[in-house]
């Protein structure tokens, strides 16, 4: 029964990610010039390259921001909608919309949110007397905008396991630790927090992985600009094998892309998993 799935994860993971690895050691075949080995010279140009050095530091920057704020809210707002409140189901609703949303549909709210001068940021800061400012085209300001983007889009779907996990914290550990004089952060740090810590290693390891792999919002809002701000990984990779066409190079980065996701992984499940309690 297994081997269908053995074969189709070897045919669409292992085979390619190889195949990836193997390609990072030639050029890019041409029409008139065949791939030529070249060994390790494609990671040697890397640590020499300032947009992929841009990038790597992009994406530090964007992870370091998401994924913390990511598992926070997307706790608060499970907490929020499990709990007795009017409007229950519409606010669940609400929290996980960005999730369907396409991304195309997403771009568009959130470039008329950004819009210099008339948007609704600018709208809002204009009332305490801020002038318009261009968020999506300032160095300064266009990575913490797609961040915010990011975080909204990803902060319900993450909501639904932390949701199916406070369902199954038995209400009698609740009563039992009210009963004791224990109060609401009491209550979080002593019973739920520790009950849910399965699906926060289980949300961590997912949130670092989208981080690494985000590219649809950079393309949509800003193609990573201006002047390589906004330039994440992921999109370095497709810019460089589909745009310029330089495949060899572009599996290189892959390569240290899979490097990079591989020791999060491992140390993730290896540090952390000792603490998290599974009941």
């Amino acid at each position: 029964m297994l081997l269908p799935a053995v074969v189709l994860l070897g045919a669409f993971t292992h085979l390619p990610a190889v195949q990836t690895v193997i390609s990072a050691l030639y050029t890019t075949p041409k029409a008139n010039r065949p791939a030529r080995f070249i060994g390790l010279d494609h990671y040697r140009f890397l640590l020499d390259d300032p947009v992929f050095l841009k990038a790597a530091w992009n994406n530090l920057i964007f992870a370091a921001a998401t994924v913390p704020a990511t598992i926070l809210i997307s706790l608060g707002m499970a907490m929020l909608v499990s709990s007795k409140i009017r409007g229950r189901g519409l606010a669940r609703l609400a929290f996980f919309t960005p999730t369907v949303l396409p991304m195309i549909a997403i771009g568009n709210i959130w470039l008329f949110f950004y819009t210099p001068g008339y948007g609704l940021l600018d709208q809002i800061t204009g009332l305490f007397g801020f002038g318009a400012t261009n968020w999506l085209g300032s160095q300064e300001t266009a990575l913490g905008a797609i961040i915010v983007v990011a975080i909204w889009k990803e902060a319900g779907f993450f909501m639904i396991f932390y949701l199916a996990a406070l369902t199954q914290i038995p209400p009698q550990l609740i009563e039992a630790a009210t009963l004791e004089g224990a109060g609401p952060w009491a209550r979080f740090r002593r019973v739920i927090w520790p009950l849910v810590a399965p699906t926060t290693l289980f949300v961590l390891v997912n949130a670092i992985i989208n981080a690494c792999r985000m590219v649809d919002h950079v393309i949509v809002m800003t193609r990573g600009g201006p002047d390589n701000a906004t330039t994440l990984l992921l999109l370095y990779v497709y810019e460089t094998g589909f745009r310029f066409w330089d495949t060899g190079y572009a599996a290189a980065i892959s390569v240290v892309l899979l490097v990079i996701l591989a020791l999060a992984g491992i140390g993730q499940f290896i540090l952390l998993d000792r603490k998290v309690h599974y009941r």
